[in-house]
């Protein structure tokens, strides 16, 4: 009896942690300004997936391109 209830906590914390992985928002937005390590981002509608304080990781669409020298 007893390890079944173990294994049932244990897969409850399992789907609970990967449920908060899963659910982490996509958005797509696009820059509207930049002023110094200020940046203003206009995400639309989905704006309202995010709240103040909220870390995000940003990738940039911009190539990088060789520069050639003299």
């Amino acid at each position: 009896m007893k390890k079944k209830l173990v294994s049932l906590i244990m897969t409850a914390l399992f789907l609970g942690s990967t449920v908060g992985v899963v659910m982490a928002a996509t958005l797509k937005c696009e820059v509207k300004s930049v002023d110094g390590t200020t940046v203003v981002i206009d995400c639309g509608s989905d704006a309202g997936k995010l709240k103040a304080g909220d870390t995000v990781n940003v990738k940039s669409t911009k190539k990088k391109q060789a520069i050639e020298g003299c």
